[in-house]
């Protein structure tokens, strides 16, 4: 079975593929067999003007007809399309999606922040932690952050804040929308254990491509810090020629930087590790799940 799942988040959009299998023990193994990026930049209409304009709405449709025949080359017998934070700020999201279900028959759902927080949980990440760590997954979008928390193997809280690289770009994120994330980790966070934080989405994967560590070991908050100096003291194009950052990377890279330090620094964490898991992947196992159903 190859299944493909559509992340069309604020700054860019995602096609996932995964073949599934079931092996030996009746449990379900995801391959993932290409992942697809394209710069759309959503948010950087929404975020400013409450909407998304005609020339990225249509590059959103081009998007969409470019996954759709890859999905084909590939043989994908189902797929789930999700928009976040940009789309869901939209005023004309209803229209938007309308006309993407026209032109390509993908249906874009608009999920919640709620909703989106807790696609972590399908990747059954729990399940591959050690019983003595607490553990906060931090995933840094465009247009939002999604905390969630789990202590002794069980999910305990999860939150999402509209607070991501794009909106602080744009001047977006105001200091009551910072009291509140760092109120509510203070609050929500506590455990007998020390707590871990586990790292999501493309700015913390650059990250740990540029520490040069080693697949499995974390990166420490003091590591973060000196990047952040490091990268803050560039432009956006010295990011771009001496790190070979792409452009739509290298503008969100130091303040994705900024949301992960405060996080660990609220949260008192000492170090984050970097699996290269994202919603993408959870919307791909949710859908196996309903498929299984």
């Amino acid at each position: 079975m190859t299944l493909a799942a559509i992340d069309i988040g604020s700054n860019a959009a995602r096609l996932l593929i995964s073949g599934v299998f079931v092996n030996k023990t009746g449990k379900a193994e995801f391959n993932k067999l290409n992942l697809v990026r394209l710069p759309l930049r959503l948010g950087f209409d929404v975020f400013e003007k409450g909407e998304i304009s005609d020339e990225r709405t249509e590059m959103l449709i081009q998007t969409m007809k470019a996954y759709r025949h890859i999905m084909k080359v590939y043989e994908v017998t189902d797929f789930r399309a999700c928009a976040t934070s940009a789309m869901r700020d939209a005023k004309n999201s209803k229209s938007i999606i309308k006309k993407v279900k026209e032109a390509t028959g993908i249906n874009i759902e608009i999920l919640s922040g709620d909703k989106e927080a807790s696609m972590i949980n399908q990747t059954h990440i729990a399940e591959m932690l050690d019983k003595f760590h607490s553990y906060l997954y931090v995933d840094v979008g465009g247009g939002s952050t999604e905390l969630t928390f789990f202590d002794d193997g069980k999910m305990k809280y999860r939150e999402s804040f509209n607070i991501g690289t794009i909106r602080l770009l744009k001047g977006q994120v105001d200091e009551n929308s910072w009291n509140m994330m760092r109120d509510h980790l203070k609050q929500n966070t506590k455990s007998v254990l020390p707590i871990t934080a586990i790292g999501s989405g493309g700015n913390i994967n650059k990250i740990f491509s540029l520490s040069k560590k080693k697949e499995g070991k974390p990166l420490s908050f003091q590591l973060l810090k000196d990047f952040y100096k490091e990268l803050s003291s560039q432009s956006v194009q010295d990011l771009i020629s001496v790190y070979k950052l792409k452009e739509d990377r290298a503008d969100v890279i130091v303040p994705a930087l900024l949301i992960y330090m405060n996080v660990m620094r609220w949260a008192s964490i000492p170090e984050i590790y970097v699996p290269k898991i994202g919603l993408a992947d959870g919307l791909i196992q949710t859908l196996y799940e309903e498929i299984k159903k």
